[in-house]
């Protein structure tokens, strides 16, 4: 198929679209969350970084930020009531929250599990149900979302762990 719209959704973006749509994004950390209409043939995908700001909630006069999880996932709800749909018409897919290391084999903190809680969470609060994910680990994916049929391929590509044997000796 030809896709009239190819999105690249960086990270803190939301795109919602139509059958002509196919919408990319790769993940570390993040997560990203697809949303399929199966009837009507829209779907909406976010990336997000973390799941909240800092401070408890936007003021009156922020706009919606989708680097946060709790503000990406309110607009998605804005589009799907725009839509006249329901939570429960939509196929739902997660995917991301990987560990990720630095160099020398630390950990970073564990931002993709805190990430993973927060959407789970979120949307059995809001009457979704997931029907597929793919999450956790180490490394990052790439993920593609079919608007036109709701298929989402994702291609994992792993971290490789170090060898604990080969662990640099302090100085």
């Amino acid at each position: 198929m030809s896709f009239q719209i190819d999105i690249f959704l960086q990270p803190g973006e939301v795109y919602f679209g139509d059958s002509e749509t196919r919408i990319r994004t790769l993940l570390g950390s993040c997560v990203a969350v697809t949303w399929w209409h199966p009837r009507l043939k829209v779907g909406a995908m976010c990336h997000f970084l973390i799941p909240h700001r800092s401070r408890n909630k936007p003021r009156l006069d922020d706009a919606l930020d989708g680097r946060y999880g709790e503000e990406a996932f309110a607009q998605v709800m804005h589009y799907i009531q725009a839509a006249g749909t329901l939570p429960a018409d939509y196929q739902v897919k997660m995917f991301g929250g990987g560990q990720l290391l630095l160099e020398g084999g630390n950990r970073l903190p564990p931002v993709g599990e805190r990430n993973i809680e927060f959407a789970k969470s979120w949307l059995a609060t809001h009457g979704f149900r997931l029907s597929r994910e793919h999450l956790a680990g180490h490394g990052h994916r790439h993920i593609v979302f079919d608007v036109a049929n709701g298929d989402v391929w994702v291609r994992f590509q792993p971290q490789a762990l170090p060898d604990a044997s080969q662990k640099r000796p302090k100085k």
